[in-house]
C-alpha cells in the first residue's frame, strides 16, 4: 500500500471519501435533492432563533408573574400564624407580628434584585413589580393590624397623656367652718 492512501486505495469498490471537497468543482456538478434550497436553510435558523427568543420571553414573563404573586401565598400563611398567636401580647405574638412588619419591609427594599433575572426588551415587568408592591403592602398592612388588636399602637388619647401639660385648675374648693 501507498503511503497515504489507505484501504481506499487498496481497490475497496463500494467506498466513500468522506473529505471536504467543497473547494473543488466536482462537488458543485452534484445537484441539489429535490425540495432542498439554501436559502431556506439560512431563513430556517433565523426563524428557529427568533422562535426560541421568543419562547424565552414568554418563559420570563411567566416567571415574573410567579415570582409577583408568591407574596400572597406568604400573606395567607402569616395570616393563620397571626390568628393562631392570639390577641394577647406574648413572645409568640410579637415574634409572628414584627415577622410580618419586617418580611414586606425586606421585600419592598429588594424589588429590583427580585426581578432582575426577568429583564428582558420584549418582556414587561411593570405591571408584575407592581402586583408585587401591593401585596407586599397588604402584608405590611396586615402586621400593621395584629400591632393594633394587641394594643401596641398608640391609637386612643390615654396612650398619649403623659406628654400633655397638666390641666389649669378653674375652681378651688375648700372646706372648714364657714363665718356668719
Amino acid at each position: 500500500m501507498e503511503k497515504g492512501k489507505g484501504v481506499m486505495g487498496a481497490g475497496r469498490r463500494w467506498a466513500v471519501d468522506l473529505t471536504d471537497n467543497s473547494t473543488s468543482p466536482s462537488s458543485r456538478d452534484v445537484p441539489d435533492p429535490p425540495g432542498f434550497s439554501r436559502t431556506s436553510l439560512e431563513q430556517d435558523d433565523s426563524t428557529v432563533s427568533r422562535q426560541k427568543k421568543d419562547a424565552e420571553s414568554t418563559w420570563k414573563a411567566q416567571k415574573a408573574w410567579e415570582v409577583a404573586q408568591a407574596p400572597f401565598k406568604n400573606l395567607l400563611m402569616m395570616g393563620f400564624m397571626m390568628w393562631m398567636a392570639g390577641s394577647t401580647v406574648h413572645l409568640f405574638s410579637i415574634g409572628i407580628t414584627f415577622s410580618a412588619l419586617w418580611q414586606p419591609i425586606s421585600a419592598l427594599q429588594g424589588v429590583g434584585k427580585v426581578f432582575e433575572p426577568y429583564k428582558d426588551s420584549k418582556v414587561d415587568l411593570i405591571a408584575p413589580k407592581l402586583l408585587f408592591i401591593a401585596l407586599n403592602l397588604g402584608g405590611l398592612a396586615l402586621g400593621v393590624w395584629k400591632l393594633n388588636t394587641l394594643g401596641l399602637l398608640p391609637t386612643h388619647a390615654s396612650d398619649w397623656v403623659s406628654s400633655l401639660p397638666p390641666a389649669q385648675e378653674v375652681e378651688y374648693s375648700g372646706g372648714g367652718i364657714p363665718l356668719y
